[in-house]
């Protein structure tokens, strides 16, 4: 018996929204996190509960809700990861790009590697 409160959450599939989940699950193409996310919605779907189907795919129950809400408000395109900020990209603040180019830790040394 279940315990807890229900949720008003329901998932209610189109037959061509559940054959492009089960597409996704067969792929070898389709990235890890969206095959999972997918096999979420059609365990969902299939009654589940959102505990048991988080568990059964790996998710935690907040991620799930997170992947719920987005495919109610977007649909199957929801799904997919948005991009991210690059950080490599950022330019660098002000102070660290006026300054010259120094030789740090160069010193003179001898021939067997020695400071004279």
């Amino acid at each position: 018996m279940a315990r807890g409160r229900k949720t008003s959450l329901t998932i209610r599939l189109t037959p061509a929204q559940r054959h492009t989940l089960l597409t996704w699950q067969r792929s070898t193409t389709t990235p890890a996190g969206l095959a999972r996310r997918g096999r979420l919605l059609l365990l969902l779907a299939d009654g589940l509960t959102i505990t048991d189907a988080a568990a059964a795919v790996g998710l935690s129950r907040r991620h799930s809700y997170k992947w719920i809400q987005r495919f109610v408000q977007e649909g199957l395109a929801g799904l997919q990861d948005k991009p991210r900020r690059d950080r490599r990209l950022e330019s660098l603040p002000p102070d660290f790009r006026e300054q010259p180019d120094m030789d740090v830790g160069f010193h003179e040394q001898d021939e067997c590697g020695r400071r004279p």
